[in-house]
């Protein structure tokens, strides 16, 4: 006779509430672990005083505004998060960002035939800086924040050497059109914009490619890279490769931002350190190993939503850097906090059990 109890066999209706109720449990645990759980938590107050400031705030067409604005900084922190998480830095987007719409507005100069060569050439273009900054930190050896701030200089004063100062050219409706505009293309009507389609499209590729292989060897190179290197894991290249990534996401935050606020000659200025701010208030460990690339993404939607309020509120915008800058301190000064470590189990003897290493887990999408 089995020595099962019917409450608990997983067959019976009260062994499948409790299977329930403990991956509800466990569902909780995770998504509260650590610092992820308080962007979306503040993700919720900021739009509730929005609200309750500006009612209008939740109608289709002005919620649908609010993401169009925010896809480019979204777009960027998802870039940024691929290097952070692998520990490292990118200084160099902001810049990146604003030379593609440069460079955009110079070679398209109002010419239909020429939009889809250069977007191809945009793209090409942002993966070589990430080339060369994934080369120069990985064999080269040195530290990504010189490295990155150097490219960010080495851009800013190339293009304006180029351009002489002054950005020039125009972009066309078939470019600007990704930034700007939506389905069904009818003005006045309510439209699902193109920039909140990429979005979401480039956000269900990151978290498809941090559950593979790869975004699990990610976040192993960036918790250590040694350790990551005996396993087998070739660190060089998958930090590259997050470099790749986040030249990429400039580029398509360059396309997004062209095409909805046109050139101007700060195009993209503040940008590298708007995206590592998300990318900390989502909860993302600078220093690398741990964080969540949704909760990066949350990260930015929060802070657009906050610069939000901050213009319901009638604030200064001067205020922005010093809220980044808390933002960036609060977070850092969170991860380093001493976490509360469970007492080693025990034998009957009062001798601790030695300790088994756990099998790899996935990375949390």
């Amino acid at each position: 006779m089995s020595a099962s109890s019917p409450a608990t066999s997983p067959s019976t209706p009260g062994g499948t509430q409790a299977a329930t109720r403990n991956g509800f449990s466990r569902w909780v645990q995770r998504v509260t672990s650590g610092s992820t759980w308080t962007v979306y938590a503040l993700l919720i107050v900021v739009f509730v005083a929005i609200l309750v400031m500006n009612p209008s705030f939740g109608e289709p067409m002005s919620l649908m505004a609010f993401l169009k604005k925010a896809a480019p900084l979204i777009v960027l922190a998802i870039g940024q998060y691929f290097v952070i998480v692998s520990g490292e830095f990118d200084l160099s987007v902001g810049s990146l960002v604003g030379a593609q719409v440069v460079i955009a507005a110079k070679l398209i100069d109002g010419e239909d035939s020429m939009t889809w060569p250069v977007i191809g050439l945009m793209v090409l273009f942002g993966l070589a800086v990430g080339l060369v900054n994934g080369l120069i930190v990985t064999l080269l050896k040195v530290p990504s924040f010189i490295t990155t701030l150097g490219m960010m200089l080495v851009l800013y004063g190339a293009i304006r050497l180029w351009t002489g100062g002054a950005p020039t050219g125009s972009l066309t409706d078939g470019f600007r059109q990704w930034g700007r505009g939506g389905l069904p293309d009818t003005p006045g009507q309510f439209q699902l914009p193109y920039a909140v389609l990429i979005t979401v499209v480039l956000g269900v590729i990151a978290v498809v490619i941090m559950r593979r292989p790869f975004g699990r060897t990610l976040v192993a190179t960036g918790d250590n890279d040694v350790a990551a290197a005996f396993s087998g894991a070739s660190v060089w290249w998958v930090r590259t490769r997050a470099f790749l990534f986040s030249g990429f996401m400039a580029t398509v935050a360059g396309i997004l931002i062209g095409g909805y606020a046109g050139v101007t000659a700060q195009v993209g200025e503040g940008l590298e350190f708007m995206a590592i701010t998300a990318v900390v208030l989502g909860g993302v460990v600078l220093g690398g190993g741990r964080g969540s690339v949704v909760a990066a993404m949350a990260g930015a939607l929060t802070l657009e939503a906050l610069f939000t309020l901050f213009n319901q509120l009638s604030l200064p915008s001067t205020i922005r850097p010093a809220v980044q800058g808390v933002i960036i301190i609060a977070a850092v000064a969170y991860a380093a906090m001493p976490r509360r470590s469970k007492a080693a189990p025990t034998t009957p003897a009062g001798v601790p059990e030695p300790t088994v290493p756990k099998e790899p887990q996935p990375a949390a999408p």
